[in-house]
């Protein structure tokens, strides 16, 4: 075993690797830490998006010319997700393959032609809260409004209380349908991350996904209380 070096460093704001190096930023400011090849534990959602990363490229070659352009103009406008306060524009092929991997995570068929582009409103999805009573945790999430077609829930595994920001999140599923107006989500919290412990933070974001497009996603997050 042995530690990776982190530093904060002074420079234009940056993400990614280059070289030996990988650079990125936090709320604390930019840091820069040595390239380590990371574990690849092979877990059944990573091999099933790669799946679906192979398939969307594949699919790709085997549409018309009328199909591929029909892809780019849908792209035309759409940005990618800002990343150190920076995105960029999305071509058509980028677009394909994020919409039917969108799909796939949803177990739904790919598409070859674009779907168009929905409105998203405001999100119904409201505060997450955590109660441990006798018959066990339960975490749950306010809902008002109606939902979308779908509504893609994501969390990680707890965190300190202390923990304001994370930035890598797990899909745990689609949000489960609401009872007065309260959808509970510990089954599928739970079955990923198992029970949190008291005083641990629980961070949770959710997606409105409508035909394979997603909008901005929405995070809160509750402290488990003590028992």
């Amino acid at each position: 075993m042995f530690s990776v070096h982190i530093m904060k460093i002074l420079d234009v704001p940056q993400s990614g690797r280059l070289g030996t190096a990988v650079s990125y930023k936090t709320r604390s400011g930019q840091f820069r830490r040595r390239y380590v090849i990371p574990r690849d534990p092979r877990t059944q959602l990573q091999v099933s998006r790669r799946a679906a990363l192979r398939r969307a490229a594949y699919l790709w070659g085997k549409l018309t010319d009328s199909q591929r352009a029909a892809w780019a103009a849908a792209a035309h406008g759409v940005r990618t997700r800002r990343r150190v306060n920076q995105s960029g524009a999305l071509s058509g092929y980028l677009l394909f393959v994020k919409i039917n991997c969108n799909l796939a995570s949803l177990g739904l068929p790919t598409v070859a032609d674009p779907p168009d582009a929905p409105r998203f409103g405001l999100s119904p999805v409201g505060q997450l809260t955590i109660t441990d009573a006798k018959g066990g945790i339960a975490l749950k999430l306010d809902l008002s409004g109606k939902t979308v077609q779908y509504i893609v829930l994501l969390g990680t595994k707890p965190r300190s209380a202390g923990v304001t920001y994370v930035d890598h999140f797990t899909i745990l599923g689609l949000l489960p349908d609401p009872v007065r107006g309260v959808s509970d989500i510990t089954d599928l919290y739970v079955g990923k991350f198992g029970v949190p412990r008291a005083g641990s933070r629980v961070f949770i974001r959710t997606l409105q996904q409508i035909n394979g497009w997603e909008d901005l996603p929405k995070q809160t997050s509750a402290i488990v209380p003590a028992v």
